[in-house]
């Protein structure tokens, strides 16, 4: 694991990838720091980190789009299926790089709150918490773009993907409101969601009894659930969309909040997509 990191890691800033990063999200966080701290006179550094979450959207499918991508393309994942190592640690390594490239600007942005308060009152608390938040939801995001890199050969392809993917989850909490409140059409929704779930599980290991299984199981236990309580089920899909938003966990942060909860669902979902990774490369890996 630890020669994958660092060969994934002086990939990035041998190259200019790591450069351009850093210094991207410097450039927003020193633009937006100047227009909220010091013209407009907050002194809560926070306010900062909520306006410029939006370059995720920017930055994340960049840096993880070549992650696998590009070795499935190049055929030099046969080389990693090769090491005498678990792909579990392949895929740990390259994640820790990304996110060793990810902390880099986070820790030049922990000396803002210092430089702020020679100008005032700052809360370092309340930013230092907003700072943790916000590495917690990058490195959230960077998962979910590894997972995609490894589903596709494509950098193109990843990059445009994992994309579509942040900006649905980034609008998450808008497109709830669309979706429909009665309980049959949200039965109908969580029937289909099982069933994807069941076929994405057959993708991932191609047994096809286990998925059926899985399968009828979920769509079995919802119309259990249903019939005993079907008011239960009335606006369900909008009120589990908007909770699952990635990017509206990271609010609490802002308000000044040290929401743990919200720390231990981005460790959750990290912990989720890198086991889903691992699970896509041993596809692929004996499948060839």
């Amino acid at each position: 694991m630890i020669a994958v990191f660092q060969k994934e890691l002086n990939a990035y800033f041998k190259g200019v990838m790591g450069y351009l990063f850093t210094a991207f999200v410097l450039l927003f966080a020193g633009i937006y720091t100047m227009a909220y701290n010091l013209s407009g006179a907050y002194a809560n550094f926070e306010y900062v980190l909520s306006a410029i979450s939006f370059i995720y959207l920017i930055c994340v499918p960049i840096v993880t789009m070549r992650s696998l991508a590009e070795e499935r393309r190049s055929r030099t994942d046969q080389l990693l299926y090769a090491l005498p190592i678990r792909l579990s640690g392949v895929v740990l390594g390259k994640y820790l790089a990304m996110v060793c490239v990810l902390a880099v600007p986070v820790c030049v942005m922990a000396l803002y709150p210092l430089i702020l308060s020679q100008f005032g009152a700052v809360s370092f608390p309340a930013a230092y918490g907003a700072l943790l938040g916000f590495f917690l939801l990058g490195a959230c995001l960077l998962s979910v773009g590894l997972l995609i890199s490894a589903l596709t050969e494509s950098q193109v392809a990843a990059a445009v993907i994992t994309l579509v993917t942040l900006l649905l989850l980034y609008f998450c909490s808008s497109l709830a409101s669309f979706l429909p409140a009665s309980g049959q059409a949200n039965l109908v929704i969580l029937c289909v969601f099982a069933a994807a779930l069941a076929w994405l599980l057959y993708a991932l290991s191609r047994n096809v009894p286990v998925a059926v299984l899985f399968g009828l199981a979920g769509i079995g236990g919802l119309l259990i659930w249903y019939s005993t309580d079907a008011a239960a089920f009335s606006g369900l899909v909008g009120d589990l969309v908007s909770h699952l938003s990635v990017f509206d966990r990271f609010d609490p942060f802002v308000d000044g909040i040290f929401d743990i909860g919200a720390v231990v669902y981005y460790l959750s979902i990290i912990g989720v997509l890198l086991f889903f990774t691992v699970q896509a490369m041993e596809k692929r890996r004996w499948s060839e």
